[in-house]
């Protein structure tokens, strides 16, 4: 019997996930700016507060400090939050509550309390936002301890992971790339379902193994690289291309097992080169691939500067910036 599925893009499948659970767990509480009436400004919350009224969703003030540690005491209290971060951009305000508070609740209290909440924010660029609206900070909150990071491509990723995230006993920063909200579609399950933290997926394996290339991506850049490894192919170039899903805690074993038999990687990201995730991927890759390797890994990423305005397509590491990369890599 073939599971009856509706076509959805991102904004819908991350919407059904919210309802979905509001619905199956009555301790889920939305909050963030706008979230309410207004639906969130892209609209991501939309029809929430209708069904579940102000002391579920809830608007805030314009204050993420005041957002996070809201939640924070929220799921201390037995509560399951959802905060909303209106753009990644607007997150550092709340950096002391989820680096100082969030990430080491239930260390510091040796697992007496647990602040198990999620934090959503739209990253990326691609939406003509300049630059306080188009940063990708994965890379500061991976490097905490104590805190999960997801970021997907597709509606399906999203919807899944999402539930995954909210019952997740840990805290969750769930990035979602704005520039492909509605870009994105695709067929998406009815009712509850779950995407399993940790585990990447193989989204295109290489047919041939000579001159193959491992790409790794999320988020928006995973299309970029879809489209990259097409136009590689007509030069002869395999590419098994992996869609990290969740960027912490990696799945590692999923990766070394495409490099083990490729050789040759290509690792993609918005976020600025320097010290960005790219580094800790190739610096894994090292660890436990060096010995397969065939060329040294390539990072396709965005610069080191502020985000621009007038040129942020020539800042974001699309196709055409990484198809050279992939046939570099190849001819090493």
């Amino acid at each position: 019997m073939r599971l009856l599925v509706t076509q959805m893009n991102l904004v819908q499948a991350i919407n059904d996930a919210l309802r979905i659970e509001m619905k199956r767990d009555d301790r889920v509480i939305v909050l963030g700016e706008d979230v309410g009436r207004v639906g969130g400004v892209f609209r991501v919350t939309q029809g929430l507060w209708d069904e579940f009224g102000d002391d579920r969703v809830i608007d805030t003030p314009l204050s993420e400090g005041g957002i996070v540690g809201t939640a924070i005491g929220m799921a201390l209290y037995g509560l399951v939050p959802v905060a909303e971060i209106q753009f990644a951009d607007f997150i550092y305000p709340g950096c002391d509550q989820i680096v100082s508070e969030l990430a080491k609740m239930r260390w510091r209290s040796g697992g007496e309390y647990a602040s198990k909440m999620v934090v959503r924010t739209p990253v990326g660029g691609g939406i003509r936002g300049g630059i306080y609206h188009s940063q990708s900070p994965e890379s500061l909150f991976i490097h905490v301890a104590g805190l999960k990071v997801v970021c997907p491509s597709n509606p399906y990723d999203a919807k899944g992971l999402l539930l995954a995230s909210i019952r997740d006993p840990d805290p969750v920063l769930f990035f979602e790339s704005k520039r492909i909200y509605r870009a994105a579609r695709g067929e998406v399950p009815p009712g509850d379902y779950v995407v399993e933290l940790s585990k990447a997926k193989v989204v295109r394996e290489a047919r041939k193994m000579d001159r193959a290339v491992t790409i790794l991506a999320w988020g928006a850049m995973l299309i970029e690289a879809m489209t990259a490894a097409d136009s590689a192919q007509e030069e002869g170039i395999e590419c098994e291309i992996i869609d990290l899903r969740t960027l912490w805690p990696v799945d590692i074993e999923t990766i070394a097992k495409s490099v083990r038999k490729t050789g040759r990687v290509v690792v993609v990201h918005e976020a600025p080169k320097t010290c960005g995730f790219g580094a800790e991927l190739v610096a894994l890759i090292n660890e436990h691939c060096f010995l397969h390797l065939e060329a040294p890994p390539v990072r396709v990423t965005g610069f080191d500067t502020p985000f621009p305005y007038a040129l942020e397509m020539d800042y974001l590491p699309l196709a055409r910036r990484i198809l050279p990369a992939i046939i570099g890599v190849s001819r090493f």
